[in-house]
């Protein structure tokens, strides 16, 4: 046992950085949550020590034949115990309300959850500068955004443990939160409520960064999808934007126009592949393809059944989509 302390330390640490853990103060909320957890830390800590010391003080006094604790201690105690209590109360009850009272400036991001995946709009009053990408997230940093939350099938629930707190997508319902990344980097949001099989598999990249680098991935998201070059990529878009992928799939600037899937305009560039189910590379984009019932079971996406060529052909063409 004593071997393994070295190790429980270091797993226990590890928890307390990351792209996704609860303390990582990366946000306005983050760090609300953050600092009330250690206030919570330290109340607990104090009383857990001061009731050892009563214990041992109470042993010792029972055997040298003292007397047992006075009606006006316990009486005390309980006090004490009542005030502590009343405070973390109010001290859990102001970081709600000053999450409440976040600021707005005007974006505005529109998550559906699905089995198992996010579709996320990119809201503008200008119809053509609305951007639409999936499993991914791009925010500015140190700007409010409001995102409005909706369900396509079950309940869901976003969380950015980093960034934000907590809050639902129920069906037939549209809920919203305003969240305010602070610190610029790479992030990992996941669903916080179980909403079938594939549960597990259903989280995002999210990215903070500087406002102009936004603005500049919101205008290279807003363009067609790059025109394949080479021979493969030639057959592979021909398969994509005619074939059963088209049907389900959006390409912007292509015949493949289908909304009920994830979009595909500029797959290549996202981080991770599924729903955050693979890292994005060739490999992991032709297994997908192939089968992804095998990755990932009981999603939406049948088994095609494409030969090898036709594989690779799509492969390609996809590969070039950033």
């Amino acid at each position: 046992m004593r071997k393994l302390r070295p190790l429980l330390a270091c797993l226990a640490l590890s928890g307390c950085h990351g792209r996704q853990v609860m303390l990582g103060a990366a946000g306005r909320d983050g760090s609300m949550f953050a600092n009330l957890w250690l206030v919570f830390l330290i109340v607990t800590l104090v009383f857990y020590a001061l009731v050892l010391i009563g214990l041992v003080w109470a042993i010792l006094r029972r055997r040298e034949g003292g007397e047992p604790a006075t009606r006006t201690g316990l009486l005390v105690w309980v006090g004490v115990i009542s005030v502590t209590l009343a405070g973390l109360s109010i001290a859990s009850w102001l970081v709600d309300r000053n999450m409440n009272r976040a600021p707005f400036t005007g974006l505005t991001v529109e998550i559906t959850g699905h089995q198992w995946w996010w579709d996320v709009r990119y809201t503008s009053a200008d119809p053509s500068q609305t951007l639409r990408t999936s499993n991914q997230l791009h925010l500015p940093a140190g700007m409010p955004v409001r995102v409005i939350l909706k369900s396509a099938d079950v309940i869901h629930s976003f969380w950015i443990p980093n960034i934000s707190g907590k809050q639902d997508l129920i069906p037939g319902r549209t809920n919203d939160i305003v969240i305010t990344p602070e610190k610029v980097g790479l992030y990992r949001s996941q669903c916080a409520e179980y909403c079938g099989l594939e549960h597990a598999h259903m989280a995002f990249d999210v990215t903070v960064e500087p406002l102009a680098d936004f603005e500049k991935w919101w205008a290279q998201g807003l363009l067609p999808a790059r025109a394949p070059v080479t021979p493969l990529q030639k057959a592979g878009y021909a398969y994509v934007t005619t074939r059963e992928c088209s049907t389900c799939h959006n390409i912007a600037g292509t015949p493949a126009t289908g909304q009920v899937a994830p979009d595909l305009t500029h797959l290549a560039s996202r981080l991770s592949l599924g729903a955050g189910t693979y890292p994005m590379n060739s490999g992991h984009l032709a297994a997908w393809v192939a089968d992804p019932q095998s990755a990932k079971p009981g999603n939406k996406m049948p088994v095609i059944g494409l030969e090898p060529d036709q594989l690779n052909a799509v492969v390609s063409y996809l590969e070039s989509l950033k």
